[in-house]
């Protein structure tokens, strides 16, 4: 895919095991998001062509520009804790985007914590470049749900030890 490319990385104060298991179970990541999602709906196995749908809460919609967030599993690496999926709908700027594939690496850094590289490739119609506070919307709202995994993850250190 040709375009554009966002790139960030987090620093979570859990382990990279802890934190797959909740991005590889809708139920877990409603429950780690709660306020954030209400619903998850997951089409398929978990693996490459699933297509999981996100029904977002009313406050995360209004910041998101949707209720819904659905996307396409491109690939799931449980080995290499890679995910790659496609954005089908529900993106803030998806009326500007031909294309949006996102990426998420989680690497070990020690007892108890790592990082999450993160990806974002997108291609708008006009073959340009979102604005700056675009990008910058698109990027928070990733990093802010790897952020609420995080923080229920260290409220709660026995789930999904």
């Amino acid at each position: 895919m040709a375009g554009c490319v966002i790139t960030n990385e987090c620093a979570l104060a859990v382990s990279a095991h802890r934190v797959w298991k909740v991005a590889c179970s809708g139920e877990a990541l409603k429950k780690a998001c709660a306020g954030f999602i209400d619903a998850v709906d997951t089409e398929g196995d978990g693996g490459p062509g699933s297509v999981t749908t996100l029904t977002l809460s009313a406050v995360a919609a209004a910041d998101a520009g949707g209720r819904l967030r659905r996307t396409r599993v491109l690939a799931r690496d449980h080995a290499a804790r890679v995910l790659r999926n496609e954005v089908l709908e529900g993106s803030k700027v998806s009326d500007q985007l031909k294309s949006q594939v996102t990426e998420v690496k989680l690497e070990v850094a020690g007892e108890g914590a790592c990082v999450a590289k993160f990806r974002l490739e997108y291609e708008r119609l006009d073959g340009g470049a979102l604005a700056p506070e675009d990008q910058a919307a698109l990027e928070g709202g990733y990093l802010g749900m790897l952020k609420a995994v995080e923080a229920y993850l260290v409220a709660n250190p026995a789930e999904y030890a």
